[in-house]
């Protein structure tokens, strides 16, 4: 069996391929992060990190420096179709967890579509990231997956050092496992891509009803520290 190799994006014709890997996974309309940006970016100080099998590259992550060295912003994590289902987005976060604490990041934000069952399981199920802030129509008007709705987003913060963070890296707790279920939880739709591309009016419904759900819940002092995945549900706490 073929195994997956974790490392940094290097040379140009490697941040190509992560540009075209963009392209293929976002959609048309969606604007790739270019090659020579993200090839500085690492030169700076960044991280481009990529998954190969077999000497291609099947998917990567892409996060670069704040105002405060303890914290990384990622800004991009991306697996092609036929490579989902195998672990390699969460293999890229556990490569991007590993780089960070190696040069003293302790912190990793990113945004996240809260409606996207997948990156709800892994960023806060799998990962151990906690959710308190939302912003609405985040990045404007989009292309792609992401076209026909307000750009709404969750911001993820992943103190990589918690105990919590740990346990579910390391898979203590196992995939499934949930921290609280008597604070208020959250229900999504089972598959947010093929509900906006049959029925958009039904979609933006839902979106609108998560974010004004959310958005009382955090000014309520509540935050998302778990994801059910077997009942697509976000659970909360004070």
């Amino acid at each position: 069996m073929s195994i997956v190799e974790y490392r940094d994006l290097c040379g140009m014709e490697e941040f190509s391929a992560a540009e075209r890997l963009q392209r293929e996974v976002w959609g048309k309309g969606d604007k790739e992060d270019p090659a020579d940006l993200m090839m500085v970016i690492q030169h700076e100080g960044g991280l481009a990190g990529g998954a190969f099998l077999e000497g291609r590259l099947i998917g990567y992550v892409f996060g670069f420096p704040t105002r405060d060295p303890g914290i990384q912003h990622s800004h991009r994590l991306a697996v092609l179709a036929a490579a989902r289902g195998g672990g390699i987005g969460l293999g890229l976060k556990r490569y991007q967890r590993q780089w960070c604490l190696e040069r003293g990041i302790t912190l990793v934000r990113w945004t996240f579509d809260p409606l996207r069952h997948a990156n709800a399981y892994l960023n806060i199920g799998r990962l151990g990231a906690e959710a308190s802030v939302y912003y609405s129509d985040y990045y404007g008007t989009m292309g792609g997956i992401n076209a026909g709705l307000p750009s709404d987003r969750l911001l993820a913060e992943w103190h990589i050092g918690s105990e919590h963070a740990v346990r579910r890296a390391n898979d203590e707790q196992g995939p499934h496992a949930v921290c609280d279920r008597t604070g208020p939880r959250v229900t999504i739709p089972a598959d947010f891509d093929t509900l906006l591309a049959s029925d958009t009016g039904t979609a933006h419904a839902e979106r609108l009803r998560i974010r004004d759900t959310l958005t009382r819940l955090f000014d309520d002092g509540y935050v998302i520290r778990d994801y059910d995945k077997a009942e697509r549900t976000y659970l909360l706490s004070s």
